[in-house]
């Protein structure tokens, strides 16, 4: 399940997106546009700066911005960012160990297929897609 941290996440990228004309974007206008708590926004573009999706500036004029164009961010990688794996199952998250099972295991291809399934959907949609 996505969390309302990936939600989020994806909602201040669209606001960016859409707002970020040639100045950066207040945290505070993101939030009352998007109506999500300041504070929980903090901690939601902290983690995008961190990734490298967005930059921040402070100051008078300060603000948030995109790194890069709208049409070259990937709905998955905002949500990867922000939730971490969107595996289904333990034994196929980036940082599983390998499991002694694998070899024998008859749900494996299942696991398999549905997570590129998922992978591939949210990695083929743009943001751009979403405005």
């Amino acid at each position: 399940m996505i969390s309302t941290k990936g939600r989020y996440a994806l909602r201040v990228m669209l606001d960016l997106a859409e707002h970020a004309a040639d100045a950066p974007v207040p945290l505070k206008d993101i939030a009352e546009r998007q109506e999500i708590s300041k504070k929980y926004l903090e901690i939601i573009v902290k983690d995008l700066v961190k990734g490298k999706l967005i930059k921040g500036a402070s100051g008078k004029g300060g603000g948030y911005s995109l790194c890069r164009a709208p049409q070259e961010y990937s709905v998955g990688e905002i949500i990867e960012l922000t939730e971490g794996s969107l595996s289904a199952v333990a034994c196929l998250a980036a940082d599983a160990e390998v499991c002694p099972r694998a070899g024998s295991c008859r749900t494996l291809p299942l696991w398999r297929e549905y997570d590129k399934m998922v992978h591939d959907f949210f990695r083929s949609k743009k943001l751009t897609d979403l405005l």
